[in-house]
């Protein structure tokens, strides 16, 4: 018996703390912090991120954190953003964890009767609020893991930087850009983690966990047709709704070439290998350095996700016209929102669009300029890292290299010189998408998954 204990006391003693401690603790801990980014309204509207970043900086001190490393600044007092440095050996750069504080709008009575969007609502497996996956999840797990690395003594190689910020999603107070440009030591960094990855649930089965790596650029422009007008009773072949709409439907039926680089042929590479009969073989077809334009058209035809991969998109996005019911309208105007492939210049895509509106009187105006970020590299101990934590907790899980086809606060960061890499390991259902929308949740054992992983993650790389 005394042999047994003995054994049984050396074996605890050779438990790391992480794993010595209640792995519950985390969890809740990171569901108080969770509750507490989801009730404060951080729109642009009303909300204020300055809240959100001062409450996060409370428990980053009373955590042991010192004020020195405890930062929160921005351009105003609304629109604050927190900086906060764990630090390590000074072996190295920093690696610097992402997230943005802000949410886009949300209206109590555009909810389901029984939720709202600033109460944080736990339900049937998920939680319910506002950001919850895009992205105070992200946040709240960044804080949790902070404290919890300081709790464990855990002393990494480099300094590891959290920064939470304002006005990802609207607002013209960026707390990247306003970071990079007024304290780029704060956040100055080897490479970053940020949003935009996060793995996919198909019904109900994990099946990939992505990294997003690359991401399209955004471009508006406004068509306007312009004429005189006059009375309904006497019609004109130069309608100016008429000639907008013609230009439109040439739009409709154009389409950018198909064009890869490394992330998107990785993505097809890798994701052949969860398709089945001709899908998987157009993939690894396109995946080719040379790839099959009938392949291509196949999976174009398959998957809007799978054509937006492959090529720069333009879309008709708003449209309006004319000024009263029984007259000629004198002005018709559309907005086109582009998103454009990593590395081809915009001024080709607005060549393309006057060439297939092919008509002078449709007048094209920039809304947005177009900032164009790099892929970031594929780096080997970054994805050998997160082969290695997602094989452990998703066992047969692909890690997927993925372009995002929307657009994330990376793209600055990629721009300063910090390759940036969106990866979270939160699952969720790809065919439920709540993001921006109505009852917006995560679920909660995908969320605590996810806070694991990146805690895992996170320790590797730094240590």
């Amino acid at each position: 018996m005394r042999t047994t204990l003995v054994a049984l006391f050396a074996a605890l003693l050779a438990v790391s703390p992480a794993a010595a401690q209640d792995p519950g603790q985390h969890d809740r801990t990171a569901r108080a912090i969770f509750k507490e980014l989801i009730e404060i309204n951080t729109t642009d509207s009303s909300g204020s991120t300055t809240k959100a970043a001062e409450a996060m900086a409370a428990r980053l001190k009373a955590a042991g954190f010192p004020d020195a490393d405890v930062q929160v600044l921005g351009p105003n007092p609304r629109k604050g953003n927190l900086v906060a440095r764990l630090r390590g050996r000074g072996t190295g750069k920093p690696i610097l964890l992402l997230a943005h504080l802000d949410v886009v709008e949300a209206r109590k009575e555009d909810w389901s009767p029984d939720l709202g969007p600033f109460v944080f609502t736990e339900r049937d497996g998920f939680f319910y609020g506002r950001g919850t996956t895009d992205v105070k999840g992200q946040a709240a797990i960044w804080i949790a893991n902070l404290i919890r690395y300081k709790q464990e003594g855990f002393v990494p190689v480099r300094d590891l930087i959290v920064a939470l910020t304002a006005d990802e999603e609207a607002g013209d107070s960026n707390g990247v850009s306003w970071l990079l440009a007024n304290h780029p030591d704060l956040i100055d960094a080897e490479y970053a983690l940020n949003e935009g990855g996060g793995g996919e649930l198909k019904r109900g089965k994990a099946v990939a966990n992505d990294v997003q790596a690359a991401e399209k650029v955004y471009y508006s422009v406004s068509l306007e047709v312009r004429n005189a007008g006059g009375h309904s009773s006497l019609p004109r072949k130069d309608n100016a709704i008429y000639r907008l709409a013609a230009g439109l439907t040439r739009l409709a039926a154009y389409e950018f070439p198909v064009q890869l680089n490394d992330v998107t042929r990785g993505y097809f590479a890798r994701m052949a290998s969860l398709e089945t009969g001709q899908v998987a073989l157009d993939m690894k077809a396109v995946a080719s350095p040379t790839p099959d334009p009938a392949a291509a058209a196949r999976l174009a035809a398959a998957s809007p996700v799978y054509n937006s991969m492959m090529r720069t998109t333009c879309v008709a996005t708003e449209l309006s016209g004319g000024h009263a019911e029984n007259a000629l309208p004198q002005l018709a105007r559309a907005v086109v929102n582009c998103r454009i492939l990593p590395g081809i210049d915009p001024r080709t895509v607005k060549q393309a669009l006057a060439e297939t509106l092919a008509d002078e009187e449709i007048v094209m105006k920039p809304i947005w300029d177009a900032v164009p970020s790099p892929p970031s590299p594929l780096r080997p101990e970054l994805m050998a890292a997160i082969d290695r934590h997602t094989a452990e907790l998703w066992p047969g899980v692909v890690v997927l290299p993925v372009m995002a086809t929307g657009a994330t606060d990376g793209l600055y960061l990629r721009n300063a010189g910090i390759p940036t890499y969106g990866v979270d390991g939160i699952f969720s259902d790809v065919d439920d998408v709540r993001s921006h929308g109505r009852d917006e949740r995560i679920g909660i054992k995908e969320f605590y998954a996810g806070r694991e992983f990146l805690y895992r993650l996170v320790k590797t790389l730094g240590s």
